[in-house]
């Protein structure tokens, strides 16, 4: 069964831009359904609603894919 988004999709916030592009962390089973996504922004980790997110344009991949690249060679670990 195909879920939309799963763990890894590049994505953003279809309502607004300001939090950025993210990436999804896990699913989040706060209603029970499996609707909803840990998404690791720039500045926070959020879960949002499937209905809130898209996928992310190319631009927006490459952006949260460097911003995380950086912050491993820093820092080391999983972002």
């Amino acid at each position: 069964m195909d879920i939309p988004f799963p763990p890894g999709a590049y994505v953003a916030h279809t309502g607004t831009d300001v939090y950025g592009p993210g990436k999804v962390l896990d699913v989040d089973d706060l209603g029970g359904a499996g609707d909803w996504r840990r998404v690791r922004f720039v500045h926070f980790v959020a879960s949002v609603h499937v209905r809130d997110l898209r996928a992310a344009r190319t631009a927006e991949a490459a952006e949260i894919q460097f911003w995380l690249d950086t912050k491993r060679k820093q820092y080391g670990g999983r972002w």
